[in-house]
């Protein structure tokens, strides 16, 4: 037994003072922290509690999208105005884990869970899986193949949000595009420093009504993408004025598709723009004998999405 000691948060500030502090850990929910610490791969001397913090506001206007850190996934996943403004949020989050790791598993907590290798969750940092058809093909480094499991960051990156922080400094803002970073030595897959707490996640895109999120695994619950396509679609008239795509499954972070963004854009959403937009998946694709698959599965999820957000009046 690893013993630790338990210290409640009274409000975001003593939080990050708690958490700075050597062997601490924040936990919330607790279905990333604990799964770690019972593997022996998340030594913890102090476990910062942050229930007590009020950080679980839903904010979802068409203006914009604010999610308090503490916010179950659940409660964001079912939230009405959530699922009308902001659907890819809704069902990224709803498409995730179980039913009881929804009602559970917080907004913060999902952002920061590692991914499924022996290399993030075993007591031997340098041990590493052997090829596999769940390996990413954007992002690979020496230090890992392996794909980044959020569903509802993906959504996220899409939508170009931000997370807002609380640090020894004061509060910031982060884009997620610079929140992320590709695995190096150190395994870290964020830019947070010691002690930095998420408050809350923010975004704001007027078109994101016209949103969908496609999810591609083994069973239909309980399981992580193979593959994933998250779209966002400003539509004018006949024309496709601005397009936001990520995709899920295949990156060793979040990872978002600026040539397929980039075809489409200023053209009309018919299946013949699609189909040339979808060709533009693989660019930059670091694909093996075990994930050339993921090229063509990735190009039909994407074009599965584009279908369902063009479909939304």
């Amino acid at each position: 037994m690893n013993n630790f000691t338990l210290t409640p948060a009274s409000d975001p500030s003593a939080a990050t003072i708690s958490g700075a502090r050597t062997g601490a850990a924040f936990i919330a929910g607790g279905t990333t922290v604990i799964d770690l610490w019972k593997l022996g791969a998340y030594p913890v001397q102090e476990l910062v509690d942050l229930q007590q913090l009020d950080l679980r506001s839903i904010e979802a206007s068409p203006a914009g999208l604010k999610l308090g850190a503490l916010a179950t996934m659940n409660a964001v996943g079912e939230h009405q105005d959530v699922k009308a403004n902001w659907p890819i949020v809704s069902q990224a989050l709803l498409l995730s884990a179980s039913p009881q790791i929804r009602n559970m598993g917080t907004m913060g907590g999902n952002l920061l869970q590692r991914p499924r290798s022996i290399t993030y969750r075993n007591p031997d940092s340098k041990r590493q899986d052997g090829p596999s058809r769940f390996d990413a093909i954007f992002g690979l480094t020496p230090s890992s193949r392996a794909p980044h499991p959020s569903d509802l960051a993906v959504a996220l990156t899409a939508l170009d949000a931000s997370v807002r922080v609380q640090g020894a400094t004061g509060e910031r803002v982060i884009k997620l595009s610079d929140f992320y970073k590709l695995p190096g030595p150190d395994l870290r897959f964020d830019t947070l420093q010691p002690g930095d707490l998420i408050t809350a996640i923010e975004a704001s895109v007027p078109f994101a009504h016209r949103s969908a999120y496609v999810k591609i695994r083994d069973r239909a619950s309980y399981q992580f993408a193979v593959v994933s396509a998250a779209v966002a679609l400003d539509l004018d008239g006949g024309t496709i004025r601005e397009a936001r795509v990520a995709a899920g499954g295949v990156g060793t972070v979040p990872w978002r598709l600026p040539a397929v963004e980039a075809a489409l854009a200023g053209k009309p959403p018919t299946p013949d723009s699609f189909q040339r937009a979808i060709a533009m998946v693989g660019n930059g694709a670091q694909i093996s004998p075990e994930t050339e698959f993921k090229v063509p599965l990735l190009s039909q999820t994407i074009l599965r999405a584009l279908q369902a957000a063009i479909s939304i009046v």
